[in-house]
């Protein structure tokens, strides 16, 4: 398959999640207007600056964490070439992009793009033995598909107040006893670790881009797009993060563990209490 034998080279066209993988959690409907609704909610899949990862952290609960990074020269070397990535090739880009589409039209390619993922997210739910939010996400896509224009809008949000259920497959390793591993920081990619990278290939080849599509081409401009279109979402993050950070580095590093940490815990913890009934 042309996409299987050009995986290395999507890898390169993914600078677009290099500021790191996270889930958006929804807002009430009746605190907010229908456009401000569909503009949160079209960051189901990535949270470029993971600003919701801490809602409902606590800050009590261990002050003795661990960010274990023996490859931290090789991990600075590759942060400073995504920096130098995102100012002379993403951020110009997204300049012309967002000055070219408008804002409800994002929304909207938004809409599809979360829409088309939905098996990825099936698939994880399912195998982490979470049956109601799986019925969830197949409500979602079977009522986005039909009523909202193959997903086009999303009135399973907005008309039945269905949240996104987002699971990808390191959570689902994480649920399964497999240890994150050590920090990495990937060239273009961005901040993972060992089980999330793994779990960032299940989730490319679960994708129904894989399945639906033989040509690269047309592949990699669907991966490009999506990721161009959610970064016009979610403008200057990245930026803001190293205006307020001592060390950016770190703060991408502790942010994304503990982000990831903290989520992936919830579904450990669900899960054991699933067992014990």
């Amino acid at each position: 398959m042309k996409f299987s034998s050009s995986l290395p080279a999507l890898c390169l066209l993914l600078v677009f999640v290099f500021a790191g993988c996270a889930k958006q959690d929804s807002r009430t409907a009746s605190n907010l207007a229908e456009d401000e609704i569909l503009a949160e909610h079209v960051q189901d899949d990535i949270d470029l600056l993971l600003d919701d990862a801490f809602d409902d952290w606590d800050d009590n609960d261990d002050e003795d964490i661990s960010y274990p990074d023996p490859l931290e020269p090789m991990n600075r070397f590759f942060f400073v070439f995504n920096d130098k990535l995102y100012y002379w090739v993403l951020k110009p880009v997204n300049t012309v992009y967002t000055a070219i589409i408008p804002f409800d039209f994002r929304v909207v390619i938004g809409n599809f793009v979360n829409n088309l993922s939905a098996p990825v997210r099936l698939l994880n739910n399912l195998l982490q033995g979470k049956f109601a939010d799986s019925g969830v996400v197949l409500s979602r896509f079977l009522i986005n598909s039909t009523l909202g224009i193959a997903g086009l809008g999303d009135p399973a949000f907005v008309e039945f107040g269905l949240t996104p259920k987002p699971e990808d497959f390191g959570q689902t390793l994480a649920v399964w006893g497999v240890g994150e591993g050590v920090y990495l920081c990937w060239p273009v990619i961005g901040p993972s670790n060992v089980r999330d990278t793994f779990g960032f290939a299940g989730d490319v080849y679960s994708h129904p881009m894989v399945y639906y599509v033989d040509d690269f081409s047309v592949s990699a401009g669907y991966y490009v797009g999506s990721r161009v279109n959610l970064l016009s979402l979610n403008p200057d993050v990245y930026e803001d993060l190293k205006k307020y950070s001592l060390d950016p580095y770190v703060s991408m590093r502790q942010l994304y563990l503990d982000y990831r940490r903290h989520k992936i815990g919830d579904q450990v913890v669900l899960q054991k209490s699933d067992n014990s009934l």
